[in-house]
């Protein structure tokens, strides 16, 4: 294994496993006897959030999506990690994305040594939803800093900046909700009695807090999507009234080019002989062109 450490009085030992190596991968089920299945689920980088319990095995799956602390396209995401309880092991499998939660349960064991396998679980777990918190923050900071730059100028690169914002928070949202469901579906499973009192109030602190994450992102991304709407509302009235000027304008270049017109066919018209025709022509067009004015003015406003 990847690292192996023994801890409440040495009845208890996590096993930390890195899930790319799979030649280590293969000693699990020789030496600890893992189904296939939940080490399938355990090495399948692209499964949802889930709680799996084997009876039989007396095997405790959780697949937990943890927040990516690096941006990928400008934004984050988050990967499915797996723990895995069995016969007082405590099994993590990390890849490069995870490797830092390898870090939160040492400082875990070694504030509480003496903690058992599920607490070490639990409080694991409502530490990784902690983690959400500052990307979200990050994540109102960018959108606060973004707006303003907006409201001075609504260029292409802001709004696609405002997209990869959106589209971190879908990732975030998603996992957080994922990660509640979860520890909601624990409680219906079998090992459930079998934890002390301490446990499933430990169990019920991860579990408020991966619904303060729930609602926190919930709301960023609610803030968000009514940013974003606002910004295309107005962008489309920008549009419509640069199409009312292109169209006004159409319109009044028409007038001259009609009234010219006119004068311009080889038949009698009026005021074709005098001097003062152009000048004529010129004042009907402007008459024309006042007169149109003023109807679209009434309709516009």
């Amino acid at each position: 294994m990847d690292s192996s450490q023994t801890f409440n009085q040495d009845m208890s030992s996590w096993i930390n496993v890195d899930s790319t190596q799979s030649h280590e991968v293969k000693k699990l089920k020789e030496r600890y006897s893992i189904s296939d299945e939940m080490l399938t689920y355990a090495l399948d980088k692209n499964e949802r959030a889930r709680v799996e319990y084997d009876p039989m095995e007396k095997a405790l799956l959780l697949i937990f999506k943890v927040p990516n602390l690096l941006k990928k396209d400008n934004h984050y995401e988050t990967s499915p990690m797996a723990f895995i309880l069995k016969d007082q092991h405590f099994f993590s499998f990390v890849n490069e994305r995870t490797k830092y939660v390898e870090n939160i349960i040492e400082r875990l064991l070694s504030d509480e040594p003496d903690q058992s396998a599920a607490s070490l679980l639990f409080h694991t777990l409502f530490l990784i939803s902690d983690y959400y918190f500052p990307l979200v923050e990050e994540v109102d900071s960018q959108r606060i800093h973004l707006n303003q730059r907006l409201r001075e100028k609504t260029t292409n690169k802001n709004l696609l900046a405002l997209s990869d914002l959106e589209i971190g928070l879908v990732y975030l949202v998603t996992a957080t909700k994922q990660n509640a469901v979860l520890l909601e579906q624990i409680k219906a499973q079998s090992i459930f009695s079998s934890f002390t009192d301490q446990e499933k109030e430990e169990l019920d602190d991860a579990l408020i807090e991966a619904k303060q994450a729930v609602e926190m992102t919930k709301l960023s991304s609610e803030i968000l999507d009514q940013l974003s709407g606002t910004y295309n509302n107005l962008l489309n009235n920008n549009l419509n009234d640069t199409m009312k000027i292109l169209t006004i304008w159409s319109l009044l270049l028409t007038i001259p080019t009609i009234v010219t017109g006119f004068f311009g066919m080889n038949m009698p018209l009026p005021f074709t002989h005098s001097e003062l025709g152009w000048i004529i022509s010129l004042v009907i067009s402007l008459g024309l062109s006042i007169w149109l004015i003023l109807v679209l003015w009434r309709r516009i406003r």
